[in-house]
């Protein structure tokens, strides 16, 4: 089992940038798909992007691409979100999530919210016009 910890949200400008982190513990990071998923106040929850465990391969939602990067230090055994270029609409509260099933893989299955085993608590970000 794998507990994870995000961190880094905050009030931003629009244009700028923020890094979120999600700290893993009890497992490493490397068993994992590990997804990045938001909920806005009144909004069913999204997917923003993942990483595969592999480490190499990434996707993303076509409203964070070329703006945001995910990426992961398995020494920290950590996972990032970069965010650049934000605007308002990227407000919302931010969820790393592990999907521990090794038969999911491709495009298919990252976005589904339902696939992924375990979720941190979130962390808000908050973008300011």
């Amino acid at each position: 089992q794998v507990q994870l910890v995000e961190s880094g949200g905050g009030l931003v400008q629009a244009g700028g940038s923020l890094r979120l982190s999600c700290v893993a513990s009890g497992r490493t990071v490397s068993r994992y798909n590990m997804g990045w998923f938001r909920q806005a106040p009144g909004k069913e929850r999204e997917f923003v992007g993942v990483i595969t465990r592999s480490g190499i391969t990434t996707d993303y939602a076509d409203s964070v691409k070329g703006r945001f990067t995910i990426s992961r230090d398995n020494a920290r055994n950590t996972v990032f979100l970069q965010m650049n270029n934000v605007k308002p609409e990227d407000t919302a509260v931010y969820y790393c999530a592990a999907d521990s099933d090794t038969a999911n893989s491709g495009k298919d299955y990252y976005p589904r919210a339902n696939v992924y085993d375990y979720w941190g608590q979130g962390t808000q970000v908050t973008v300011s016009s």
